[in-house]
């Protein structure tokens, strides 16, 4: 009797119910079950899934586990490296790390590297990128989600595993290492291994790399289309560099304007001549400056025509210095001023309306403006503005405008509804 149970359940399992005969989709025959989805499909379905949940599929069956490993899925990877003592945020097993190294290195080609604030973190990652010695990397990526950790790592053991990339690679598009201990002879490997290939270069707060680091890679990478650094890099020679005969337009221009001690840091000055020539060779280049300075030390900026499309203030910004901002930066597209002071900006905004005909974005916070002026200001930007950020307490009403008749007045000129802002959006 036991064996004939037996055989009785095997049969069920083997002939499904009406029931499950059903639930089938009608395309999938009995032979055809979820581990013979065709590679194609299962590889389609990978691609959507998360590194956790493609781990688990692959252990479904041997197919899966087959398609788990192909190229494609592992041509772009994140590594996140946190410690759990420090940090909430998840790490990559290191397990898997290993199974990629020797598994999936040559396969790679976006390639990422999150740390937290600890030094293990970074020298982990360090750690990771000496042993690339197969890859074919043509993104790379060294982020710090906190404090820039890279900075505490010894530099010839950051830039002997930079350079293991560098020097592999061949074929390097894109490369982020802001906040590093990168160096100008690991740029000239660089340069000499990815001169034809290299487009981005993202590398502010880089203490260790010259003026004639940067000029080098200019000089060399005639490709180069997007470039972020600190404003200590800038000169004449690397604007000349970046407008020769030989190089494509430049498209976007980040520079960092940083001051640590008020008053220790001396900033030169751009000829004019310079940017012009920059310019006339990349007449639509996006040229963005980020300003962490105090007031006594802006009087090197904007004494004569700069090109700059966007302007980012982080700390208290003189009304001169935005007067000036209103008559030598035709080119405006964007201005964000996070303080100012307890003088109404009036006469300079206005001024800015005037002058800057490309503004479509403007963002206020600690400043003062009264309603009149900034009705004002609206009205000669009109609908151009698609991003009006300005704080409540920004505005100083008067006669002629209240708070509860400001955003009806603006919200006409702009031809869409507006309201103040009650915390800051930028």
């Amino acid at each position: 009797m036991k064996r004939g149970r037996t055989g009785l359940k095997s049969q069920c399992q083997i002939f499904p119910s009406l029931g499950e005969r059903a639930k089938r989709p009608k395309w999938m025959t009995p032979a055809q079950d979820w581990g013979n989805l065709p590679h194609h499909v299962v590889l389609q379905i990978f691609q959507h899934l998360s590194l956790v949940d493609r781990a688990r599929a692959s252990s479904v069956c041997r197919r899966w586990n087959d398609v788990f490993h192909t190229p494609d899925l592992w041509r772009r990877f994140e590594f996140e490296l946190n410690q759990p003592a420090t940090s909430y945020l998840r790490s990559t097993h290191p397990d898997l790390i290993q199974q990629i190294i020797k598994k999936h290195a040559q396969h790679l080609q976006y390639v990422s590297f999150k740390v937290d604030s600890c030094t293990e973190s970074a020298e982990a990652a360090c750690d990771i990128l000496s042993q690339l010695v197969n890859c074919t990397i043509k993104t790379l990526g060294l982020i710090s989600t906190a404090r820039p950790s890279f900075m505490d790592v010894s530099q010839a053991h950051f830039v002997s595993a930079l350079t293991v990339v560098f020097v592999n690679s061949k074929s390097l598009s894109s490369i982020r290492i802001d906040d590093t201990p990168v160096d100008d002879p690991s740029l000239k490997v660089l340069v000499a291994n990815n001169s034809d290939t290299l487009k981005l270069l993202k590398m502010s707060s880089c203490p260790h790399v010259s003026p004639a680091g940067i000029l080098c890679v200019a000089d060399q990478c005639h490709g180069l289309r997007e470039l972020a650094l600190n404003y200590h890099l800038l000169s004449d020679e690397l604007l000349l560099a970046l407008s020769s005969e030989k190089h494509v337009h430049l498209e976007h221009l980040r520079i960092d304007v940083v001051s640590e001690n008020p008053g220790q840091t001396h900033f030169h000055t751009i000829k004019r001549s310079s940017w012009e020539a920059l310019i006339r060779h990349s007449p639509k280049v996006n040229i963005v400056m980020y300003f962490f300075l105090y007031e006594e030390e802006f009087e090197p900026f904007f004494c004569e025509e700069t090109p700059v499309t966007h302007l980012y203030f982080g700390r208290a910004v003189s009304k001169m210095m935005l007067g000036r901002i209103g008559l030598n930066c035709p080119r405006l597209v964007e201005l964000v001023v996070c303080a100012n002071g307890i003088e109404p900006l009036d006469e300079e905004l206005i001024r800015i309306a005037e002058r800057c005909k490309s503004l479509t974005a403007i963002g206020l916070g600690e400043c003062e403006v009264t309603c009149s002026g900034f009705v004002e200001f609206v009205k000669m930007c009109g609908g151009r503005l698609t991003q009006l950020s300005i704080m409540e307490e920004v505005l100083i009403p008067d006669s002629s405008y209240n708070m509860e008749q400001i955003h009806s007045e603006v919200s006409k000129h702009l031809g869409r509804m507006w309201f103040p802002d009650m915390m800051p959006t930028w």
